[in-house]
């Protein structure tokens, strides 16, 4: 594809100036800085839903403003807002100082607003100028030339090294997220919204994440973070704002936080996320996600019976875009949980699939308790036990606009006791569902909502429920606490560890190495299609991980 011009400003090798757009503060009455931008009393509700109640937040140059709270707390909500994706029903938007309507994506960008979403939103078939150069009007003609300009202005600011013609499906997950950053900044640096940045970065990409934003903060770029890892919050943030229940319930300015301690900056953010209900000390360390306190003790494993599950050298074929299967080898006993770590795009999606059934095997072999199942469909497998919860929660795992009801039974549908000669029993499904909701805290208004209006983690408790039925032999889970928040993700991984517990044979893949750390006895590594070493999991156990993860292959 070839691309010779870019859309505005950048026209016929008109530059920004860097320095002018990254420094420019407005001020307010009194010669004080002015918020770059700001949020008053704004509020926005959904059908049965209050999603923000009377927020008003301060976001200044040059400062990192941690935004943290729950699933439902009405941080996306207010992030889309920022980001011209949904307008709110109350309040006002200032962008220094002076009232603005973000009416559409486009006019936020207008504004000097760049947002980073959870999931990354390039064109994996293009190249990294031809991603940043998309989105200009049609009729204006672009000029490849300067963008490379912007390209490199850009590289330095950012203190990245990228290659502007390299395929963006060939880069890691950590330099897409790089090329995502570009392009939230393509029109100017001055806002710039990281929603749940860290999620799928490994941990030299989580550091390197940290020097980028550090960088931009010192040319005078407001950063919004939004994470669920108070530990993030403590060692990037500046500021630190609490959502709980749509509502603003707290903060710590930037002097107090500069002469509080990790524990304190802790406590204080936990007290206001849960206010009366504020978590016992055991619960809050395992709350704050990233730090060792918080694992739970390793148990032993009984292998010294035969393996639920025998994967023999499988591989599978090469997708446009996709790392395939080489010869990966493994077993996994009752009762044991075994992590799949690895830099995101080494071949877990594909090993996902495989043992599911959803992707064919050309060569190798898998067993479950024995009975060769290679070449056996996906209903056969999930007869034979084998469940899968994909990390496409909407799409592949539900169908949004289908109720809760029927999303717990989606792999079911046709099959008695649910249907009978062609008939639903509609009465049965959704006393089936109201048990599921109960026993597994789904919040939803009723059985019968659509699952697509649930939050993140509540779609995961549906999934959960669907896949941890008590005739499960073996559960693949892919990222399975991938966008969710503190309390979700100590919950799915106390359902993860419990029903390993039970005797299932369970695999975590996972690209968040203190998620692994925290459910697995071992620990294996993709690199480039292979499964290259699997350790058992105890102390020190993460610099043989890292060599791993880079390809030194385990002795």
């Amino acid at each position: 594809m070839k691309m010779d011009s870019l859309p505005s400003p950048l026209q016929s090798g008109e530059m920004i100036d860097t320095q002018t757009m990254s420094t420019a503060i407005s001020t307010g009455a009194g010669g004080n800085p002015a918020p770059v931008a700001a949020v008053r009393h704004i509020g926005k509700r959904f059908p049965g839903v209050v999603a923000n109640d009377d927020i008003s937040l301060d976001f200044n140059a040059g400062e990192i403003h941690v935004l943290l709270g729950e699933n439902g707390a009405g941080k996306s909500t207010l992030i889309g807002i920022l980001a011209g994706m949904q307008q709110p029903d109350a309040g006002d938007i200032l962008i220094d100082g002076a009232k603005v309507r973000l009416g559409s994506p486009r006019e936020s960008l207008d504004h000097g607003i760049g947002t980073v979403f959870q999931h990354v939103l390039l064109v994996p078939s293009l190249t990294v100028i031809e991603n940043l150069m998309l989105g200009g009007s049609w009729w204006q003609k672009l000029a490849r030339s300067a963008a490379l300009a912007r390209f490199r202005e850009l590289s330095d600011l950012l203190g990245v090294t990228l290659d502007a013609d390299a395929l963006v499906g060939k880069l890691s997950l950590g330099e897409q997220q790089q090329v995502e950053i570009m392009r939230a900044l393509w029109r100017g640096e001055k806002i710039l919204i990281l929603d749940e940045p860290t999620s799928m970065l490994t941990p030299q990409g989580v550091k390197d994440l940290g020097e980028v934003m550090r960088r931009l903060r010192s040319k005078g770029v407001a950063l919004i973070l939004i994470t669920h890892k108070l530990a993030e919050a403590y060692e990037l943030g500046d500021r630190i704002s609490v959502l709980r229940l749509g509502r603003s319930v707290g903060a710590i300015a930037p002097d107090e936080r500069r002469v509080m301690t990790e524990q304190q900056v802790t406590d204080r953010v936990i007290a206001m996320m849960f206010g009366a209900a504020t978590p016992t000390d055991a619960a809050a360390a395992e709350l704050l996600v990233g730090r060792a306190e918080g694992r739970r003790a390793r148990r032993e494993v009984d292998r010294s019976g035969a393996p639920r599950l025998r994967v023999t050298q499988i591989a599978t074929a090469a997708d446009r875009g996709a790392c395939p299967l080489h010869d990966v080898t493994f077993d996994l006993w009752p009762g044991e949980v075994l992590g799949v770590a690895g830099i995101d795009g080494n071949g877990q999606k594909h090993l996902a699939e495989a043992l599911a059934g959803q992707r064919k095997i050309t060569s190798g072999t898998v067993c479950l308790d024995g009975a060769d199942i290679t070449a056996a469909a996906v209903p056969v497998r999930r007869q034979a036990g084998i469940r899968y919860v994909t990390d496409e929660r909407l799409g592949e795992g539900t169908v949004g606009a289908f109720s809760v009801a029927t999303n717990l039974l989606l792999k079911e549908i046709g099959s008695a006791p649910f249907w009978r000669r062609g008939m639903t029993d509609w009465t049965r499904i959704h006393d089936h569902a109201r048990e599921k909701i109960q026993d597994h805290d789904i919040r939803t208004p009723s059985e019968k909502t659509p699952i697509g209006k649930l939050s993140g983690g509540n779609i995961q408790k549906v999934l959960l429920a669907r896949e941890l039925a008590n005739d499960a032999g073996v559960v693949i889970f892919n990222k399975p606490t991938y966008g969710l928040d503190l309390q979700n993700t100590r919950l799915a991984h106390e359902r993860i560890v419990e029903s390993a517990g039970h005797g299932l044979g369970t695999i975590v893949i996972s690209t968040d190495l203190d998620e692994l750390l925290e459910v697995s006895d071992r620990i294996g590594v993709m690199y480039q299609g292979r499964l290259v070493g699997i350790v058992e999991n105890g102390p020190e156990v993460e610099l043989a991980i890292g060599k791993l993860m880079t390809g030194q292959v385990s002795s």
